[in-house]
């Protein structure tokens, strides 16, 4: 037997790291060549990384929550046969660590190596119980919640513990951290907020959502302002462009991908519909749902998180009057859609009770400037507010 150690692959897409979310074997364990080793996040996407080779799991080189280089080593498989052995380093670098790094070790071990549930252990820790010396009366040793409260080792931190609980940030809601803060770091953004009158585009919703049911899709109100998006993005194209900074040059993009973002229990994800421009309201209705299921289900690949020219925010169904949405760096725009209420405005002198909707852009003003962000944004609500305008781009 030889030891073969396994590097993270490139997994393509310009990727150059990974977080590892959690390993699906274990030290011990006897795997087949394409058998699913370790579940790696990278760039809100998560990927299952098959094994190379039949044999049997010689140990784990990084804990779950790391972040790893692409060619760095993260496990070691034992094979039969075969001219690959591991490099010595990786063990010589374990004799070498402090004698403070060791010990903690050890100490983890001896925790790891108690019988009690995680909520038992929680419990030892907020009353700042040490568990490897407690006697276990729960069935083979366990120890219980009655044995820990019972030692009296109660810190006197404990008012303080119980007031917090500390959440790792990992996964998904790591990656949005750092992509939001290189966003707002980056970039010189201003917001710019507008309201429309959408009454039309309600009656013309219901007008096709027996069409779209005969289709097997839903009819929302995304699609429909899709169809009102991309005409003003061809005319003002600065809002459909990035900013190459080493180059000095403002990127024009003549695709319209939008992303659209979806929420799901991990966090924010921005699937991207590809040439919207080309689609009609049944088939971006279509995408959507599809997108949707997909990041709700994890089951997103690289390919449909990348390569969005603008993105979409829509907080309608969840309230609020309107936000402040922060741009999808590296694109140069992002468009709030808020929520639908009826209330009354002054149409020709007359109060009237109207579907009005606010829409919020938020733009990278060393690209965009207020005027030519303010008009780009009239240009949506200009066809919004004009069935006839929007008609023509549906059909």
């Amino acid at each position: 037997m030889v030891q073969y150690e396994f590097k993270l692959p490139d997994i393509g897409e310009g990727v150059a790291e990974g977080e590892i979310l959690k390993w699906l074997v274990k030290e011990g364990d006897a795997v087949k060549e394409d058998q699913s080793l370790v579940e790696v996040m990278t760039d809100k996407v998560n990927v299952q990384i098959p094994s190379p080779k039949n044999g049997t799991i010689a140990r784990t080189l990084v804990k779950e929550g790391e972040v790893v280089k692409v060619g760095q080593g993260i496990l070691v498989i034992e094979v039969e046969g075969g001219s690959e052995p591991i490099p010595a380093p990786v063990q010589a670098k374990a004799h070498a660590a402090p004698s403070s790094q060791v010990q903690t070790f050890q100490t983890q071990a001896s925790v790891d190596r108690v019988l009690a549930t995680p909520a038992t252990r929680k419990l030892a820790r907020e009353r700042g119980v040490d568990i490897t010396q407690v006697r276990g009366t729960g069935p083979g040793g366990r120890v219980t919640d009655e044995d820990v409260k019972g030692t009296g080792q109660v810190s006197f931190e404990v008012p303080h513990a119980t007031g917090e609980e500390r959440v790792p940030l990992r996964g998904v809601r790591k990656a949005i951290a750092e992509r939001l803060a290189k966003s707002i770091h980056t970039t010189a953004q201003v917001t710019h907020v507008d309201e429309a009158d959408v009454t039309e585009l309600v009656l013309l919703r219901e007008a096709f959502k027996g069409s779209a049911e005969k289709r097997g899709v839903k009819l929302t109100f995304l699609p429909l302002i899709i169809k009102a998006v991309i005409p003003a993005l061809k005319e003002f194209p600065y809002v459909n462009s990035s900013l190459d900074e080493k180059a000095g040059e403002i990127v024009l993009k003549k695709d319209y991908n939008l992303g659209v973002a979806v929420e799901t229990e991990q966090g924010l994800l921005v699937p991207v519909i590809r040439d919207a421009d080309r689609k009609d309201i049944f088939e971006l209705s279509a995408e959507l749902e599809r997108l949707a299921a997909k990041a709700r289900s994890g089951e997103l690949g690289l390919e449909e998180v990348h390569g969005s020219t603008f993105t979409i925010t829509n907080l309608g169904s969840v309230g609020g009057l309107f936000a402040t949405p922060i741009v999808n760096y590296p694109e140069v725009a992002i468009l709030g859609v808020h929520k639908i209420t009826k209330r009354p405005v002054v149409r020709d002198g007359k109060i009237e009770a109207r579907d009005m909707m606010y829409f919020s852009l938020s733009f990278d003003h060393r690209v965009i400037d207020g005027a030519y962000a303010a008009r780009f944004l009239n240009r949506i609500i200009d066809t919004v507010q004009d069935p006839k305008k929007l008609l023509s781009e549906i059909l």
